[in-house]
Formats: C-alpha cells, structure tokens, sequence
C-alpha cells in the first residue's frame, strides 16, 4: 500500500461531508429495515477512511500512464470476499500471487505495473435474481457478505445493515496487513523465491522459479554497483479496488479532502461500476461522476460509441488523463467481432481512457456436476482477442482484471497443469464466481508478458 505523510492524510475523523444524494434508480440494493439502516450509517459515517486523498491522487496519475502506454495494470483478487476468510495467511497468498504475476510482467515487458488488488471491499456481487428456490422454498438470493450470509436459511438470507459495519472492519484489517507486507520488507525484490513457496509445485511455478534466480543476478549486480539500497527495491506500490455496488457502504464513506475541498470515497482508492449497474441516468454513474478517485465501468458486448461517450461525458468531461478506466468484458468468442469496431468509432477520444480487460465474466459456463465453471483456454483467448482488438485500432491495452485467489482451488479447468470437469468438487470453494487458482494465475501472467513483449517491440 503506498506511504502518505499526514499533509495528504485527508478530512480528520468523523468530518464527512453534507452531500444530498440525488433520487436516482439504483439496481442491485439491498432491501434493509429503514430504522436499523439509519443507525449503522450514523454510526458508519463517522468512522475513519480507509484510504486517503494522496493515494488515490498518486493512482490516478498512475494510471494517466497506462492510458498513455507507458505502463499496465494489473488487478486481481477475490470474485466476492468472505468475512470469514479475512485471514492472514489468505491475504499473504492472495498478495505473494499478485506479486509474482507482477513480477513476471515487469521482467517480461520491461514496462512498470500498476498493482492493483481486488479485495479490501469486495463484499458484495450483483445477482441475475432477488431469490432463490430450493426444494419448494424461496428466500433472498446471497448477495455477499456485506448484505447476508451464504447458509440457505431464513435468518441468514436477511438483509442485514450492520453486516456494512463488518464489512468495514474487515475491509480495515485487511488493509492494515496489505500495507504491511508491501511496505515492511515482504515485498522486497530479494524475496522473490519466497514469495513461491507454500504452493503446490507446477510447470508455472518452476517457470518462475528461473526467471525468479536470474533477477537474483540482477539484484546481486545491483548490489555490488552500490545502487540496491533504493526504496523502490523494498517495497511496492499497492491499491485496493471494489465494485461501487451498494450504495449505502460507499456513500457514507465519502469524504471531502481538506487541501482541495474535492469529494473522494475513502472506501477504496479505485472502484468500478458493473455492467448491471452502469446506467447513464442512475444512482451508480451519478456517484463515481461526483467523486476525485480513478473509477471504472464495465462494457459488455453490447456497448456502443453513443454510451461510451456519454458515459465520457458524464464521469470524465474533463477527460483528465488516469480518471476513467473501461474494463471490457465481452467473452472469447465476441471480443474480436465487438471491441475493434468499437474502439475505431471512438477515434482520438479511444486514446483519453484506460483499457482493461476482464477475460473472466464473459466466459462462464455451468459444468455437468452443477459447478459455475470457466475455461482457462476461454480467459486465455480472450485476452489475446483484446490484444489484437487493440493492435487493429491502434490503442493501447492497458491491462487485466481476473478472480483470482493465492489458493489451490479447482473452480476453473484447464491450464498446463490442467483442472478437469470431474475435479470440480475437489476444491470449489468460491460462493460465487469462478476463480483462477495459483498456478492458473502464474501461468496467465506469463502469457500476457509475452504478449506485452511483442508489443513493446
């Protein structure tokens, strides 16, 4: 997590803006008691930021490089973060994941990444329907941990506002941890072997292992030029993302920076609007257009030039480099019929964004046990598909945003030490989307660091 000094801490606590929220439709919101919301969210309101204004200052600038072509983003994380498993040896693996796949675009490309971790916030997922039904009964569908609990019961199926309250605490902790192990040493670049053990050994992990004793050499020539006491070589540059899903956690969360008197939602130094929510007339686009923090918004296919510039319009006016993000998400056998036509429509206003690529949501299937299940070789295709797409337009592709996890899970098949249909059930842990397992996520990043490659040449 990046270091700040106390002159970019922003608003002191329990200073929260007066902000009157327009009354705009808001899709996927929970349906809370009125009286107990009101409590949690006074309560809420006057808890410290997560983030600060700095941070997300220095992410937006960041990113202003990746829609430049000067650098890529890296995100990746939790499909939906459990309170349960906000513990810390999930949170090292999720992070010594993100930092080998960083690693190995770094040394691949040559090219600076932008980290970025999904987690910290991700407690929440939009859902397909308000229910669900099982032998005859009916409750509320499982909207995240922010919302309701997982266990098909009716006490646990309720919506319940002091579940934000939790979601906030855990969202401290896990943050807490991720500063520490970015900045303490952890991620020191002579830590790269131990950033590998604690997993299951595959062909991804011994292909990193050599590149891993060749940065070795580098840094042992570093060392004895007399250069490799520099900062940047023990610690990383590390941020948090979530989708900006419900309203009532980010709301409360915003505050206002006390240099500038701007708005920022200190939930996070990076949120996102889906593709179910990203109505230009909402409640969703009306809140990430108010705040100063670099946001997102999902394109499916259907996404065209009329909706891309107004969602330009209304987000980025300005159009000030690092502020938008589009994450494209558009499946395998779309991504090269869609996103060419739609980037060439765009013109010189295709080069004022980030663009990212979310290979994961366009390319799930429901296996013959009943498993929620993605193909390795679909995310894989994708990808390249968004590479090519990019080529075709002349824009730049800035980067990829996957579920993943630092565990040995079996929720997505394939992959050169391949998971099979019949696997599944092995190790299907996830309560919600498929994810890429540790090696998956390995081996992915070697295969994006050879595109970057091509492409810096």
């Amino acid at each position: 997590m990046v270091r700040v000094s106390t002159d970019i801490a922003g608003t002191p606590v329990g200073s929260t803006p007066s902000i009157d929220w327009p009354d705009l439709p808001a899709r996927q919101q929970p349906s809370w008691d009125p009286a107990e919301l009101a409590q949690v969210l006074a309560v809420l309101s006057t808890y410290p930021p997560l983030v600060f204004a700095g941070e997300a200052d220095l992410l937006r600038q960041r990113m202003a490089e990746v829609s430049a072509g000067r650098a890529f983003t890296l995100q990746g994380g939790d499909c939906a973060e459990t309170l349960a498993d906000v513990t810390g040896p999930n949170i090292r693996d999720r992070i010594k994941t993100i930092l080998q796949m960083a690693v190995v675009l770094t040394y691949g490309a040559g090219m600076p990444i932008v980290k970025v971790g999904r987690m910290a916030g991700q407690f929440a997922k939009p859902r397909s329907s308000d229910s669900e039904t099982r032998d005859g009964v009916t409750l509320p569908a499982y909207r995240g941990d922010m919302v309701n609990g997982f266990e098909f019961t009716e006490a646990s199926r309720r919506h319940d506002p002091d579940r934000l309250l939790r979601a906030y605490h855990a969202s401290s902790a896990t943050l807490n941890l991720v500063r520490g192990f970015t900045s303490g040493g952890f991620a020191d670049l002579r830590s790269v072997h131990a950033w590998n053990k604690g997993f299951i050994q595959g062909p991804a992990q011994a292909r990193y292992e050599q590149m891993a004793h060749q940065i070795d050499r580098a840094v042992r020539f570093l060392e004895a030029s007399g250069v490799a006491e520099a900062e940047e070589m023990r610690r990383v540059e590390f941020y948090s993302a979530h989708e900006a899903l419900v309203l009532d956690y980010e709301r409360p969360m915003v505050r206002r920076d006390h240099r500038t008197g701007l708005l920022y939602d200190t939930s996070s130094h990076f949120v996102w609007v889906g593709e179910r929510t990203r109505d230009l007339d909402g409640a969703h686009i009306d809140f990430v257009s108010r705040i100063r923090n670099p946001v997102g918004v999902k394109l499916g296919p259907s996404a065209d030039r009329d909706t891309v510039l107004r969602l330009m319009d209304k987000v980025d006016p300005e159009r000030e480099p690092g502020r938008l993000t589009f994450i494209t998400r558009m499946g395998a056998g779309t991504v090269r019929d869609v996103l060419p036509a739609l980037l060439t429509s765009l013109g010189e206003e295709a080069h004022r964004v980030s663009w990212v690529c979310d290979p994961m949501h366009g390319n799930t299937f429901t296996s013959p046990s009943g498993h929620k299940t993605r193909r390795f070789e679909d995310v894989v295709d994708e990808v390249r598909g968004f590479f090519a797409s990019h080529a075709e337009a002349g824009t730049h592709p800035g980067g990829i945003h996957v579920e993943l996890t630092g565990n040995d899970v079996t929720e997505c098949v394939g992959g050169v030490n391949p998971v099979d249909l019949d696997d599944l059930g092995l190790r299907y842990e996830t309560l919600c989307d498929p994810r890429l397992n540790h090696q998956q996520s390995l081996e992915l990043a070697f295969v994006v660091a050879e595109m970057l490659e091509k492409g810096v040449r």
